[in-house]
């Protein structure tokens, strides 16, 4: 999970804080120091580090904090104002034209997940803003990176323009002149990297720039590389003038140093981040955020946004109507899965939920294969047996288990997390389970859910074969 070290030292640190009744001037210089460390730790460059912590800690030994009633949660709220501040304050947008079509130039070293992360930037513009965008191969060098764009262009039902192995320039102009004639509203060039910053990437660069004038430069970088996506970052924008950062691999990059440097090092504001292999997982970068999410308080606004993205609205009311009426069936259980799914890893999601909820859901995995058996159960099942499971009896589940290939003991298993979703949603409904009533329901068993797995906090860790 991103930046999981990191948060996990700050609130070790902060935790000291909490425990004083009254803090003072060497106890904020103790935990700065703590907060150094755990900056330098996270391959934060050092010299955004000690600018970091000189204003915090001008900040948190002015009177105002030190005499307070709550001093510790005072230097929170500064070190969160302070990590918002560093990650550029707040969210900024791509530069669209005033006059379509918009045209965005994606940069970046070989490596760092461009083509797959153009078409991603390509699928949120289409499904998030409505816009019509076409993604054109300019990388005529690395072998099947023009089939690449095509597949995942496919995939994402999204055109590709393409010429094979020409100028890289003329691929670009026909391109944007292609786009303007056919309705296209934004254009997404792919351009070639290399495995390192050379003259002969920069000036092919220069020369796409200069013939398109694209609206915007996106520099795509591997946040997993730490100081060097820094460095890349700086390189590139001294030679060709970058409007911004797609940081990828965000969820595997524990440290987070990268995220946490580029806007100091460059003064370039990070766009967007990819969160995941999938298509779909990409997020518009907010640091407001992300800074609370590294505090270990959540991201509950970006939470919302993703629950809205997945559930349907109609299909919701509909499964509270169901509820009232204690009509939950298999085919809602199955249902409400398939929404779970879609939602992503629930590991992800662990770290937009606030403070315990969150260290509980740390390392959820939903296991896509179980759920899959699960739906065959489901399905081999009558329309009878689906609305009510009490009939079902030991020849009913012998015969469904025949029909879809499976064991007696899976159509038990199924039914047993069909009662827990049962139990969970039912409570939900009731309102048991308000947004900061401060108790967390009784979750002990949710992990097995769909064959979810390594669910801490649950009790005793079990994994389901």
């Amino acid at each position: 999970m991103a930046f999981e070290g990191l948060s996990e030292k700050l609130n070790a640190a902060f935790r000291r804080l909490r425990g004083k009744g009254r803090i003072t001037e060497a106890d904020v210089k103790e935990a700065m120091r703590e907060v150094r460390l755990a900056l330098l730790d996270a391959d934060v460059s050092y010299s955004v580090v000690k600018d970091f912590v000189a204003k915090v800690t001008e900040r948190a030994v002015g009177t105002d904090v030190l005499e307070s009633l709550t001093p510790a949660q005072q230097i929170i709220k500064i070190v969160n104002e302070e990590l918002t501040a560093l990650m550029g304050g707040g969210s900024e947008r791509l530069n669209m034209a005033s006059h379509p079509p918009t045209v965005i130039m994606m940069v970046g070293l070989q490596g760092a997940g461009k083509t797959t992360n153009g078409a991603k930037l390509a699928g949120y513009l289409k499904s998030q803003m409505g816009k019509r965008p076409l993604l054109v191969a300019c990388d005529v060098y690395r072998p099947a990176a023009i089939t690449q764009l095509q597949v995942v262009g496919q995939q994402l039902d999204i055109p590709v323009f393409a010429l094979g192995q020409v100028n890289p320039v003329q691929i670009a102009q026909h391109a944007v002149r292609y786009a303007k004639d056919n309705g296209f509203d934004t254009v997404l060039l792919d351009t070639a990297g290399r495995l390192h910053i050379d003259e002969q990437l920069m000036t092919e660069l220069k020369k796409i720039k200069g013939a398109v004038e694209p609206n915007e430069i996106l520099l795509v970088v591997d946040a997993m590389t730490g100081q060097d996506a820094v460095s890349a970052a700086t390189a590139f924008d001294e030679a060709l003038g970058i409007d911004g950062v797609l940081l990828t691999k965000l969820d595997g990059d524990a440290r987070g140093g990268a995220a946490l440097s580029i806007r100091a090092a460059t003064g370039k504001p990070i766009k967007f981040v990819g969160t995941g292999e999938k298509l779909d997982m990409i997020e518009l970068f907010h640091p407001e955020r992300m800074a609370s999410r590294i505090l270990g308080m959540g991201d509950v606004l970006s939470l919302i946004e993703k629950a809205e993205q997945s559930f349907d609205e109609k299909k919701a009311a509909e499964l509270e109507q169901k509820l009232r009426k204690n009509r939950f069936t298999l085919s809602d259980y199955m249902e409400q899965m398939a929404q779970l799914r879609k939602m992503g890893d629930l590991s992800q999601l662990a770290g937009m939920m606030p403070g315990q909820m969150g260290k509980q859901m740390a390392g959820a995995q939903i296991d896509d294969r179980m759920l899959d058996r699960q739906e065959a159960i489901i399905l081999s099942m009558t329309q009878r047996e689906r609305d009510n499971p009490g009939i079902l009896d030991a020849s009913r589940k012998k015969r469904i288990a025949a029909g879809c290939g499976q064991e007696v003991a899976d159509v038990n298993r199924l039914l047993k997390q069909y009662e827990l979703m049962l139990q969970l949603t039912r409570s939900l409904s009731k309102g048991r389970m308000p947004l900061g009533a401060g108790k967390m329901p009784n979750l002990k068993g949710l992990g097995k859910i769909g064959g979810m797995t390594k669910m801490q906090g649950f009790g005793r860790k079990k994994r389901l074969k």
